[in-house]
Protein backbone atom coordinates (compact mmCIF):
# COMPACT_ATOMS: atom_id res chain seq x y z
CA UNK A 1 0.00 0.00 0.00
CA UNK A 2 1.46 3.34 -1.03
CA UNK A 3 0.33 6.86 -0.20
CA UNK A 4 1.62 10.24 -1.22
CA UNK A 5 0.81 13.00 1.25
CA UNK A 6 1.71 16.68 0.99
CA UNK A 7 1.02 19.90 2.83
CA UNK A 8 2.24 23.50 2.90
CA UNK A 9 2.84 25.69 5.94
CA UNK A 10 4.08 29.23 6.31
CA UNK A 11 7.19 29.32 8.47
CA UNK A 12 8.04 31.93 11.08
CA UNK A 13 10.13 33.88 8.53
CA UNK A 14 7.06 34.16 6.26
CA UNK A 15 8.25 31.74 3.57
CA UNK A 16 6.02 28.81 2.61
CA UNK A 17 7.50 25.33 3.00
CA UNK A 18 5.99 22.39 1.14
CA UNK A 19 6.42 18.90 2.54
CA UNK A 20 5.82 15.70 0.58
CA UNK A 21 5.95 12.24 2.11
CA UNK A 22 5.80 8.95 0.26
CA UNK A 23 4.34 6.53 2.80
CA UNK A 24 4.43 2.75 2.69
CA UNK A 25 4.21 0.13 5.42
CA UNK A 26 8.00 -0.30 5.40
CA UNK A 27 9.47 3.13 4.68
CA UNK A 28 8.92 6.86 4.47
CA UNK A 29 10.50 9.22 1.95
CA UNK A 30 10.45 12.84 3.10
CA UNK A 31 10.87 15.76 0.66
CA UNK A 32 10.96 19.46 1.53
CA UNK A 33 10.90 22.62 -0.57
CA UNK A 34 10.82 26.24 0.50
CA UNK A 35 9.15 28.73 -1.83
CA UNK A 36 12.41 30.69 -2.07
CA UNK A 37 14.42 27.63 -3.21
CA UNK A 38 14.47 26.03 -6.65
CA UNK A 39 15.40 22.48 -5.63
CA UNK A 40 13.71 19.90 -3.41
CA UNK A 41 15.59 18.88 -0.25
CA UNK A 42 15.73 15.11 0.19
CA UNK A 43 18.35 15.03 2.94
CA UNK A 44 16.93 17.04 5.85
CA UNK A 45 15.37 15.20 8.75
CA UNK A 46 11.70 15.87 9.50
CA UNK A 47 10.91 18.06 12.48
CA UNK A 48 8.58 17.06 15.30
CA UNK A 49 5.92 19.27 13.69
CA UNK A 50 6.36 17.37 10.40
CA UNK A 51 5.82 14.05 12.20
CA UNK A 52 2.77 15.46 14.01
CA UNK A 53 1.23 16.68 10.76
CA UNK A 54 1.81 13.32 9.06
CA UNK A 55 0.20 11.46 11.95
CA UNK A 56 -2.79 13.86 11.91
CA UNK A 57 -3.35 13.35 8.18
CA UNK A 58 -3.07 9.57 8.51
CA UNK A 59 -5.40 9.53 11.54
CA UNK A 60 -8.05 11.41 9.55
CA UNK A 61 -7.68 8.98 6.66
CA UNK A 62 -7.79 5.94 8.95
CA UNK A 63 -10.97 7.34 10.53
CA UNK A 64 -12.59 7.23 7.11
CA UNK A 65 -11.46 3.64 6.60
CA UNK A 66 -8.46 4.35 4.38
CA UNK A 67 -5.26 2.44 5.19
CA UNK A 68 -5.81 1.85 8.92
CA UNK A 69 -2.59 -0.20 9.14
CA UNK A 70 -0.36 2.66 8.03
CA UNK A 71 -0.71 4.86 11.13
CA UNK A 72 0.72 2.29 13.59
CA UNK A 73 3.58 1.62 11.17
CA UNK A 74 4.38 5.36 10.93
CA UNK A 75 4.29 5.72 14.72
CA UNK A 76 6.75 2.84 15.00
CA UNK A 77 9.06 4.48 12.41
CA UNK A 78 8.85 7.76 14.36
CA UNK A 79 9.88 6.02 17.57
CA UNK A 80 12.79 4.36 15.80
CA UNK A 81 13.88 7.72 14.38
CA UNK A 82 13.80 9.22 17.87
CA UNK A 83 11.46 12.02 16.91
Amino acid sequence: MNNNISWTVRQSDGVKRETRVHVSLRALKWQFKRADQAQWDYDSAPTADDWDMLENVLARRAGRGHAPKVLPAVRKMRAQAGA
